[in-house]
């Protein structure tokens, strides 16, 4: 029986191919998409989730969110590494269909209907988690996992030198995810961005006659680019797309228990995962924790995944 998810994400070019692979997997199924700003804005975030399902036009439509703004904005963002639109200039016209509800509601609202049923899957920052803590609270034990693309344990940030991305964007929201009485799995940089790829993956992608295909067609080239351009990189992680793998195949990961929070207010270290690794914790146990993968499998996973989405969109 396939798995019942939510993606919630911050629709950049990762995102795009983890949301490509995962609607097409009939393991999953994605009830919704709960978009949220951190790639780009709130509206463009929202804008993209609905782009990017009408252009795959899976045989079964998701719900989709409408993402609401941060209270705690930083000023930086990833579109610098996604383009101005957070999908490498694709620039979707405006949602066409109108969303009835915020993000965090939809969500609320499909864990009640589907109790014990439902894993959350963040991929970008967990603004819309923490509203339903906020909310909602009622609702937290009712939800069966939630799996996070996010900070860090032994690996230098992406945002700045210890913070990931995600949890730089709004780390109070990760704090109070982190904190809560759910079943946490976090995936941090640690693994996602050690399962990289050279530019002969575009050669792997589906044929740009497929949906899927012209999609990635037009999006990877460009993460490539830039990657090479801004970062200096040869090669690129898929962070979002191991992280669903982790949802679908968690045996290729080696998992630990571990005590982590969130630093909220730090000059320079806004957002930065802080775990209890001492020889005797203090802190209690909240959440398991990638700490390596099978590399060569995750690749492989993921390639797999993103051919046979290419298969079901001709």
């Amino acid at each position: 029986m396939s798995r019942k998810i939510i993606i919630d994400c911050d629709p950049g070019i990762d995102d795009a191919i983890a949301i490509t692979m995962a609607l097409f997997d009939p393991r999953l199924d994605v009830v919704a998409i709960t978009p949220t700003a951190g790639t780009v804005d709130a509206a463009q975030a929202s804008i993209n989730a609905m782009g990017i399902v009408d252009l795959l036009d899976p045989a079964r439509y998701p719900q989709l969110g409408t993402a609401v703004a941060p209270t705690d904005p930083p000023m930086l963002d990833d579109s610098h590494l996604n383009g101005p639109d957070g999908l490498a200039g694709l620039n979707f016209p405006s949602a066409t269909r109108q969303n009835d509800h915020s993000s965090d509601k939809l969500m609320a609202d499909l864990i009640r209907r589907h109790p014990d049923e439902i894993t959350i899957v963040c991929l970008g920052p967990l603004t819309n988690l923490a509203r339903v803590c906020r909310m909602d609270p009622a609702v937290l034990p009712l939800i069966d996992k939630v799996v996070i693309s996010g900070g860090a344990v032994s690996h230098s940030g992406n945002a700045t030198a210890v913070s990931e991305m995600n949890f730089f964007f709004d780390p109070s929201s990760a704090k109070q995810v982190i904190a809560s009485a759910t079943t946490k799995s976090l995936v941090p940089l640690d693994v996602t961005d050690a399962v990289t790829f050279g530019v002969d993956l575009l050669e792997k992608l589906p044929p740009e006659t497929t949906r899927a295909g012209a999609l990635l067609h037009k999006i990877l080239p460009y993460k490539f680019r830039i990657s090479h351009q801004k970062l200096g990189r040869e090669v690129i992680p898929l962070q979002d797309a191991t992280a669903l793998i982790s949802v679908i195949e968690p045996e290729m990961f080696q998992w630990d228990e571990m005590a982590g929070d969130v630093e909220v207010n730090g000059a320079l270290t806004r957002g930065m995962t802080v775990f209890d690794r001492r020889l005797r914790p203090e802190w209690s146990v909240n959440m398991e924790v990638a700490r390596r993968a099978s590399i060569t499998d995750v690749r492989d996973a993921i390639v797999r995944s993103i051919r046979y989405a290419g298969q079901q969109t001709r």
